[in-house]
């Protein structure tokens, strides 16, 4: 008998770092059955990292609706939940990180009586108000999870503080740097052949050095990102040797600012939101990434990209403490000040970049396959990759 297993995510970052999971499973049919729900709590986002990562999903629930709010998207996504884990009966739900899609899964799949796997489990600030709601989203999820696949020892450390089984928590490093890795050599292939990336080759200027912007936190909209705006056009006008490329998030809270600020910035290039691949092609080519998002904080390390994180607080404090990430708020004066010192001094920069990337190998979603194949038959662990 296989095991059964079901896979939920909703957003593209859940999916990024599903992706390599899916396919470490679908490799290994003999010893699972595996099944992919989508939420689309994101859709075209969603949608292109499945063509890329080429995942078909067998249950789509399709919930994006304009105007959604955090009630409505919680209640549809255990509502719909429900039948697709009563026609599959899974004996494990995979559900990802810190987003309304995993704790309403992980939720609704407790009520069925699957057993629950969080995937980057223990991640926390231990500030339920930032970051908004995912602190609480992870909390939760860890309260009905089976299964706690920890990213780091910190993480681990993190749930037997809260009690958690130490039998129940695994260390497996973070599936991110699993897609990462795949997803350069995808987008390095000859035969790869990408509209988007075509584009961005006529955007980039090369000889400049070239900073990467991504920002869309709730906790930095209003003034937040009026502080962000000022600062990147501080940074552009006082080095013309420099090219910022901000793919702009499309929430109006953002839009707003960042056009106002930063439109009329000669070395500033505004661009709609990328696909992962001419992100990650995109990433590669970077001089430093100035970012508020979390999953870059993972990725652009074992990129050798020296990251400064726009959030006061941080889940994820392994870069911190390794040194591959500053933390620099909305602060204009910090974030001038520690772009400028990582552009101009090359000793800074160079061993910021060389740092060892905390998060992981890239065999993290082969470690929990091979956990799940053991706790199931013991007769199995020969057979292991």
């Amino acid at each position: 008998m296989k095991i059964k297993n079901l896979i939920i995510f909703g957003t593209r970052p859940e999916a990024i770092k599903m992706a390599p999971l899916v396919k470490e499973f679908q490799s290994r049919e003999d010893y699972f059955e595996t099944k992919i729900c989508i939420t689309a709590q994101h859709r075209e986002m969603l949608d292109q990292v499945l063509s890329f990562f080429e995942i078909d999903p067998d249950y789509d629930l399709d919930l994006m609706k304009p105007n959604q709010n955090l009630y409505g998207l919680t209640s549809d996504i255990i509502l719909n939940l429900k039948p697709v884990l009563e026609d599959f009966k899974p004996d494990y739900v995979y559900v990802h990180g810190d987003t309304t899609t995993t704790m309403a899964a992980s939720i609704a799949s407790f009520y069925a009586g699957a057993k629950v796997c969080h995937v980057e489990a223990g991640l926390r600030t231990f500030n339920m108000q930032s970051p908004f709601p995912e602190e609480m989203n992870r909390c939760v999820t860890g309260v009905v999870t089976d299964l706690h696949f920890a990213p780091t020892e910190t993480s681990r450390k993190n749930l037997i503080d809260e009690n958690k089984d130490v039998d129940t928590i695994v260390v497996t490093g973070n599936t991110v740097i699993d897609a990462l890795l795949y997803s350069v050599e995808k987008v390095k292939s000859e035969n790869f052949d990408n509209e988007e990336i075509e584009k961005l080759k006529s955007i980039v200027q090369s000889d400049k050095k070239l900073v990467l912007v991504t920002g869309h936190r709730r906790e930095n909209h209003g003034q937040g990102f009026i502080d962000i705006c000022e600062s990147l056009k501080q940074i552009a006008i006082e080095n013309t040797d420099v090219q910022i490329i901000y793919p702009v998030h499309l929430n109006p809270n953002v839009q707003k600012p960042v056009y106002q600020l930063l439109k009329k910035v000669e070395n500033i290039s505004l661009i709609p939101p990328l696909a992962y691949p001419a992100f990650v092609w995109l990433m590669e080519r970077s001089y430093l990434i100035i970012t508020d998002s979390g999953g870059v904080q993972e990725e652009a390390p074992s990129l050798g990209k020296p990251v400064l994180v726009m959030r006061n607080t941080t889940e994820r404090p392994e870069a911190v403490d390794a040194g591959t990430v500053l933390l620099v708020g909305t602060d204009k004066e910090k974030i001038v000040k520690e772009t400028t010192r990582l552009l101009n001094n090359s000793n800074a920069y160079t061993e910021m970049s060389k740092l060892h990337n905390p998060y992981g190998d890239g065999k993290a979603c082969e470690r929990i396959a091979n956990h799940i194949i053991k706790l199931n038959n013991k007769e199995w662990k020969e057979k292991l990759v």
